[in-house]
């Protein structure tokens, strides 16, 4: 049964994957794998004239699919991925240059075969529509920041969340937004832009209090009494992050110039540090990238209850019938309410026992926004960080915590050598929309079509078996394990804000 109304966020923390003891109470020092590589091409001018036709095209609808294919905007140059933090997988090199490219046709629609073996380099499908840098984009309260230089890459941060909540930005290398941080209302959108070599990491901040300045909580104690702003992803009580968010946070991550000859993009979703928030990544194909398919780039993680759709959920927002998107079938509300070990809850419920009979931690109900410290941000140690002599895959093995967030979110990061199922790549080029609190279904795309993103990657293109399989469902069922496709990630409808800072939510609200 779907749960309609979401209840409230407490707050998101930062990831610690393979971070060394933290140097900073409740910090840990920012861990990206280093897959860098040289600069990218020339970048596309369209992006925001994309991203207006991408948001204005909802046909009046709130929940938008998130599996649904977003029509690219005419970008023309290559951005890099983001890699996630931990050991990085094997770089792909990237074979011969890709052949001329075929007549395009809309991703959203079915896509027939041409007589050639591969699909490469379509032309972009939505016009070049320049906009001033004074322009908003539909949604959004929020002006478009000015890019950081010529060739720049959008970074759309998207809050589907019923409540406010205060996006963070790390960047670890690059050029990143003109903003660390901001607030960001139900329903809100903002347009950032970063240059083709950054790296970085995108979170949210939950149930944040600051004072007029933003420069600190709004009274000296904070909001949880350590003087913090924020419940869960705080930023050193600053409203603009300078460093990365307090753990537990969900992190979306990136490096845009990854791989041998630094062609290709590497990017995740974290749980590595912890998590806060469902989130999910949107790619926005550019120019020369708009041949991949949708199922195969936008990767979701929801493992808060109340976000989650049924298995069965069908209809132009909750399915792509062209190119149908794996999804985990098997969670629901009660059991994703439960994941999280009790004793790496972040504010874990009080028990109800009188003292003598205790209940057990599996009877006690839950809170809907419940977020949960991983192994290794609660512990530091190094047989949970993976670090020291643990530093080596064949002595460093997944936690029940990493067990549990691996199988609520299949495409997400788990630990740290959780890279083969976790880390997405992609060739140069693009940019990327960042969704908290997206409804639907986790996605399980890597463990269906992983194979199928490495040649994409390695510049081997989409090849006509490629192309048959990503768009066979029957294919898709057989593989998965309960047969399931079509669903994947549909953007929440705003709920209107729910108030500012309550100490406690029994309620999680996402974006």
């Amino acid at each position: 049964m779907v749960i309609e109304k979401s209840p409230t966020i407490i707050a998101p923390g930062q990831k610690g994957i393979r971070k060394p003891k933290p140097d900073i109470e409740g910090h840990s020092p920012s861990t990206y794998k280093q897959h860098h590589g040289g600069s990218l091409g020339s970048y596309m001018r369209g992006a925001l004239g994309f991203l207006l036709i991408l948001h204005g095209q909802t046909t009046g609808v709130a929940a938008q699919s998130f599996n649904s294919t977003r029509l690219p905007t005419t970008f023309v140059s290559k951005a890099p991925i983001v890699s996630p933090t931990s050991k990085p997988p094997p770089a792909v090199a990237p074979t011969s240059k890709p052949p001329p490219a075929v007549s395009p046709t809309s991703i959203a629609s079915s896509v027939p075969i041409p007589p050639s073996s591969t699909i490469k380099g379509t032309t972009s499908i939505a016009s070049s529509v320049p906009i001033p840098p004074s322009s908003t984009i539909k949604g959004t309260s929020h002006p478009t920041s000015t890019p950081p230089n010529p060739t720049p890459i959008p970074i759309v941060i998207t809050n589907s969340c019923p409540d406010t909540i205060w996006p963070g930005i790390g960047t670890q290398n690059g050029i990143g937004p003109v903003v660390g941080g901001f607030e960001l209302a139900p329903g809100e959108t903002k347009p950032l832009f970063v240059s083709p070599d950054w790296q970085g990491r995108v979170w949210g901040r939950t149930n944040c209090s600051f004072n007029d300045e933003g420069t600190g909580p709004s009274n000296l104690n904070g909001v949880n009494g350590n003087g913090a702003a924020c419940m869960t992803g705080d930023c050193f009580g600053r409203l603009n992050c300078e460093f990365t968010g307090q753990v537990p946070v969900t992190l979306a991550e990136f490096n845009l110039i990854g791989g041998i000859n630094s062609d290709q993009t590497f990017y995740d979703i974290s749980l590595v540090d912890g998590y806060n928030l469902p989130l999910g990544i949107i790619y926005i194909p550019a120019a020369n990238t708009t041949w991949i398919p949708p199922n195969l780039t936008n990767c979701v993680c929801i493992a808060s209850a109340g976000f989650l759709d049924p298995p069965s959920r069908s209809g132009l927002y909750y399915t792509n019938k062209t190119f149908p998107i794996p999804w985990e079938p098997d969670q629901t509300n009660p059991t994703v309410g439960g994941w999280c070990p009790w004793d790496l809850q972040k504010y874990p419920p009080s028990k109800p026992g009188d003292g003598i009979y205790p209940y057990p931690d599996d009877s006690i109900q839950r809170p809907v926004f419940d977020p949960c410290l991983s192994a290794c941000a609660a512990t530091g140690n190094p047989e949970d960080c993976c670090t020291g002599e643990y530093d080596d895959p064949s002595v460093c093995t997944p936690s029940l915590y990493s067990e549990n967030a691996k199988t609520v979110c299949p495409d997400a990061y788990s630990y740290a050598f959780d890279d083969q199922t976790s880390t997405f790549i992609i060739p140069n080029g693009g940019g990327w929309e960042v969704v908290f609190c997206p409804r639907g279904r986790s996605t399980n795309i890597l463990r269906i079509f992983g194979e199928e993103l490495r040649t994409i990657a390695s510049g081997g293109g989409l090849t006509r078996e490629i192309l048959e399989r990503v768009q066979n469902r029957t294919y898709i069922e057989s593989v998965n394990p309960k047969g399931s496709s079509g669903a994947g990630m549909t953007i929440r409808p705003s709920l209107g804000a729910l108030g500012v800072v309550p100490l406690l939510y029994m309620a999680v609200v996402l974006f």
